[in-house]
């Protein structure tokens, strides 16, 4: 009789778990408390616009086509994955532009522009961040973390890849222009990350996009989670909806089943956890008698990444020359960031990252009209902040810094909207503190030293998603659930 597994929560890192344990003959349940799926990627219509939820950039794309191999399917199948030419513009305050693509001969005139001399510098960059690609993504990314003694093994190579340096220290380095300085370190901030204090290791995520490029699915991400919905179905994985987990239930070493709604409990031989672990750790598990003092040191001392503002909006004018993906800088950097991740309050000195995907694909809107979102990292909920106070005000600096710079006359073309604060992330998908990305990726939070992809404190209790090993992401959430290969 095959052993049963619940997958709590059903982000990509669920999505994901779900059918590689299923592949290896497990009984698994899905159980989600939205009455989609998704998570994070979950899909929001409103009028005739389609809004994916968060993840828009897709990279790594064979992670998603591994997990229809296994049941000898081809994604193409179910869903039309395309590669993007232009991958991110870049706006600075002073009406600067650079266009980040895969192309070397326009990256050589993109950079030239800013400094002739930082084009040397950039292939030394990449060179080195393909070594730390190699390591870091290549041999560690599906590898489990769980004994000190594996993570001492990796410290000489850490070392000699200079992991201790923050990325924003790694690319200054190689690179002397501030601007171009800024381009090349803004990858952590894709999954959580400060670039002046995470570690160098994640400036692999600049070779990753180098290796696979970036793409988008035709129809939104959202495609994707019902491309995979479709395959879980055909496979035989119980999908349960509007169903929240309130207790996961606990003896001794061991977790026994879930309880659903303050209600049904269902028994399973194992949980694996698409869910926040700080979150699940202080919230979900009721007994606590097995917490250890190191481990309750653990939880105290995380530090946990920015919160997110996410407008989503429809624009009655179409934005012809607007990139799909544009991300805008403010006038100061480091400073910006310290407000966000160290003092966690608001500046009106913005910086944001804008989607516009009906630039690649049109039915995401109706005909010569646009659908955009535009993320913009603020402080999580440490910070106190009333949303319900703030939240209007800083909708409206939004699109007044946007009216001024990459969308013209916004305002008043604004036909659909609404905004999600880091309120939605801690009451709705349940991050501690209203994280977008639950724990910082700094050298002290990862690898062994970020939660478990197999709970430190319960045996048959599991770990996928961005706070676990190795991280946020698509890639790094696709990858956690490569780590219960090995673990299975």
């Amino acid at each position: 009789m095959a052993k049963k597994i619940i997958v709590i929560g059903s982000g990509f890192g669920g999505l994901a778990a779900s059918l590689r344990l299923r592949a290896k003959g497990y009984e698994v349940t899905l159980i989600e408390k939205h009455p989609d799926l998704g998570g994070r990627a979950r899909v929001f219509k409103k009028g005739n616009f389609i809004y994916d939820g968060g993840p828009t950039v897709i990279t790594a794309p064979y992670l998603f086509e591994e997990l229809f191999s296994l049941f000898n399917k081809k994604i193409s199948d179910y869903v039309n994955i395309v590669p993007l030419n232009l991958w991110y513009r870049f706006v600075f305050s002073d009406g600067d532009t650079f266009d980040y693509t895969g192309n070397e001969k326009s990256m050589e005139k993109e950079i030239k522009k800013f400094s002739e001399v930082d084009y040397k510098g950039y292939n030394k960059l990449v060179k080195f961040t393909e070594k730390i690609f190699d390591k870091g993504f290549t041999d560690l990314s599906d590898k489990p973390f769980n004994n000190l003694i594996f993570m001492l093994k990796q410290i000489p190579s850490l070392l000699t890849l200079r992991s201790y340096n923050s990325v924003y220290k790694l690319v200054s380095g190689y690179i002397s222009n501030e601007k171009l300085r800024r381009v090349f370190s803004m990858h952590p901030l894709l999954v959580g990350g400060n670039p002046f204090t995470t570690t160098s290791i994640y400036a692999l995520i600049l070779f990753l996009e180098k290796k696979w490029g970036i793409h988008y699915s035709m129809g939104g991400t959202g495609s994707v989670v019902e491309a995979l919905e479709k395959l879980m179905n055909e496979e035989n994985i119980k999908i349960i909806k509007d169903a929240e987990v309130t207790e996961i239930i606990s003896n001794n070493n061991k977790v026994e089943g879930i309880r659903l709604n303050n209600s049904k409990v269902i028994n399973s031989d194992y949980i694996i956890c698409n869910s926040d672990p700080p979150n699940v750790y202080k919230n979900l598990i009721k007994n606590k008698n097995n917490y250890n003092y190191l481990f309750k040191q653990k939880m105290k001392r995380m530090d946990y990444s920015m919160g997110l503002f996410v407008y989503y909006f429809g624009s009655k004018k179409k934005y012809k020359k607007v990139a799909h993906h544009t991300i805008y800088f403010g006038n100061s950097y480091e400073k910006h960031l310290n407000n966000i991740f160290e003092k966690k309050i608001l500046s009106e000195d913005i910086s944001y990252y804008l989607h516009r995907p009906s630039a690649t694909d049109p039915n995401m809107a109706p005909v010569d009209q646009d659908a955009f979102y535009v993320l913009v990292p603020v402080p999580n909920n440490l910070s106190n902040i009333n949303w319900s106070e703030k939240g209007e005000k800083f909708k409206n600096l939004i699109l007044e810094k946007m009216d001024k710079s990459v969308l013209p006359g916004i305002k008043e073309n604004v036909v659909s909207d609404f905004y999600l604060t880091p309120d939605y992330f801690e009451k709705e998908l349940a991050t501690l503190h209203g994280s977008g990305f639950s724990i910082q990726p700094k050298f002290s939070q990862s690898a062994y030293f970020r939660f478990h992809n197999q709970s430190e404190i319960f045996n048959n209790l599991y770990f996928v998603g961005a706070g676990t090993h190795p991280g946020a992401g698509m890639p790094g959430v696709l990858s956690s659930a490569k780590v219960l290969d090995r673990l299975f």
